[in-house]
């Protein structure tokens, strides 16, 4: 792959044609949109992951692990692109480059745009029904069964606080690396039919696809169009439902079932061409400079923290399906995943290899492999020198003299909707420099003496502060153990749209989440999944593949 060097900025551009090639090839790349996650969802190539400017240095060490990866950073003429080099560069990135011509600059070479979060997923996910023709039952259908109290179970394939906040009623919860662990105990008689959801298309039909796969004797479906498609047809979901799998002994190691689970999961995974690997290997390949190897555990939460492997991150199966893209950013890359059971990485791995990445399943573990504890400690960039404010003071500022202390709120948007400190403003860090001159613009007689930046834990906030440093005079404080301090001290919190510097962009407004969704916005993101199999074709770089 060559690279035109651009003389104005000191990154080298790569060009659509080069990426492009560089896809087929299966070479290590890390093309990374660096705008927010709407804008973001708005436009951007398939395998396109994003890390927005101001999440960088939190993100980059643990999603971009090897810093001679090759990277590729675009914009869509936002200005982001050549700060968020500057940054990567600064982290150890040796290999940085520009996309040629950004976003713009893709589309004009004919480079397929897609929509969304988590595309290449939800595209995989149509190509298998396309080719395997998965069954799927309407929401009708299925309420029919339910109110004639038919035989038939509902597994809930998505996270647990996705069903906790809506779910089909009288389904369980159980995330789709799970399914083939555990369907057995939840629908012990083969005549029981099982009917797999989620809130649209992909992890239901993952899911179902899955357990057709690992040649369960029951009859298998999909919930079509999962949550959507139950609310668009006029039917009633249940909300704040608890209702989980259980570690019955019937699901534990030495089973029958779980032996029937782990062997059918093994031929699923050879039958896709995944690797396997023990321990020996994985530690060559983790001396090795020119690969990036991903280490996955794809348990449940729970069990990663009671006990998991050294340098494993956790990855439920069913999510790392789903979010390949954000998990393991570097197409290319090569993916080790492991488990206790036999059963939950070889399915997750089947799908991987699949969706054509390099996948290895780490065999001959045993319980004392499982040494770690707790959520590993964040690799992260020190933090440039800055001043400090305990929550008791900043308390007295703002009373003393509100308008003196402008407080800047850099946690998500989300988060600060459901509670902040009083005054406080929102903003995104990647916008520091217009929040600042719009503040200065709007000064009132009581001119600014100070500003003080937080988040939630002002991890962020401290990176913040930096920036903040070199746009203005004023002094810059970061709030000691940011909103959480202030909280713990228990002083008064305010909630809602109060003060919104930033607009919010940060995330996405997935069609397919909450309970207040227009209509016509789960149509059309319904549509949209249904034509993602022609864009597949049209775009050529994703080397999917259905067994």
């Amino acid at each position: 792959m060559t690279a035109t060097h651009n003389a104005d900025t000191a990154f080298a551009t790569l060009s659509f044609e080069e990426i492009h090639a560089a896809l087929l090839q299966r070479r290590e790349l890390a093309l990374l949109d660096v705008r927010e996650e709407a804008p973001f969802a708005e436009a951007h190539p398939l395998f396109a992951a994003n890390l927005p400017l101001g999440r960088i240095e939190l993100e980059a060490y643990s999603r971009i692990p090897r810093r001679d990866t090759r990277i590729v950073v675009y914009d869509d003429g936002e200005g982001l692109a050549l700060a968020a080099a500057q940054r990567l560069r600064q982290l150890g990135y040796s290999a940085v480059h520009l996309l040629a011509g950004g976003l713009q600059g893709w589309r004009d070479a004919g480079g397929e745009i897609f929509r969304d979060v988590n595309a290449p997923s939800k595209a995989f996910g149509e190509l298998v029904e396309s080719q395997r023709h998965t069954p799927s039952l309407s929401a009708p259908e299925v309420k029919a069964l339910l109110d004639a109290d038919a035989d038939v179970v509902v597994l809930d394939a998505r996270r647990f606080d996705e069903y906790h906040t809506m779910s089909i009623p009288g389904s369980v919860s159980v995330p789709g690396a799970e399914l083939v662990l555990r369907v057995r105990a939840l629908a012990p008689r083969p005549e029981t039919r099982v009917i797999v959801n989620c809130a649209g298309r992909t992890r239901s039909i993952i899911g179902s696809q899955s357990l057709i796969n690992a040649g369960i004797p029951n009859p298998v479906s999909a919930l079509r169009n999962g949550t959507i498609g139950w609310t668009l047809a006029g039917q009633q979901l249940e909300h704040g439902k608890t209702q989980r799998f259980s570690e019955r002994p019937l699901d534990q190691p030495g089973g029958v079932a779980h032996a029937q689970a782990a062997s059918a999961g093994r031929q699923v995974a050879d039958r896709a061409g995944v690797g396997r690997a023990d321990l020996a290997t994985l530690e060559r390949w983790q001396q090795e400079r020119s690969r990036t190897t991903y280490r996955l555990d794809v348990r449940t939460p729970e069990e990663y923290s009671r006990g998991h492997l050294p340098g494993f991150s956790s990855a439920p199966g069913g999510q790392l399906v789903q979010e390949t893209d954000h998990v393991a950013p570097v197409r290319g890359a090569r993916i080790v995943l492991a488990d206790d059971d036999g059963v939950r990485a070889n399915m997750t791995a089947s799908w991987l290899a699949q969706m054509g990445w390099e996948v290895h399943v780490l065999d001959g573990l045993q319980p004392q492999h499982f040494s770690a504890s707790g959520n590993p400690v964040q690799q992260l960039q020190p933090v440039a020198p800055h001043e400090t404010v305990t929550a008791q003071q900043l308390a007295r500022w703002l009373q003393e003299a509100p308008a003196a202390t402008v407080l800047l709120d850099f946690t998500s948007s989300a988060n600060y909707v459901k509670q902040h400190i009083p005054g406080a403003r929102f903003a995104l860090r990647s916008q520091l420099a217009a929040v600042l001159q719009q503040n200065a613009a709007e000064e009132p007689a009581e001119p600014v003496e100070r500003y003080v930046l937080t988040c939630g834990s002002s991890l962020l906030a401290a990176y913040a502060a930096g920036d903040a440093q070199q746009l203005t005079d004023k002094p810059v404080f970061v709030l000691e153990g940011g909103t959480a301090a202030w909280i713990a001290a228990g002083l008064p919190l305010e909630s809602g749209e109060t003060t919104l510097a930033s607009p919010r962009i940060d995330r996405y407004r997935r069609p397919y989440e909450g309970t207040d969704n227009p209509v016509a916005a789960m149509q059309a993101y319904l549509d949209w999944e249904y034509g993602l199999v022609a864009q597949l074709a049209a775009d050529g770089s994703h080397g999917f593949f259905v067994i």
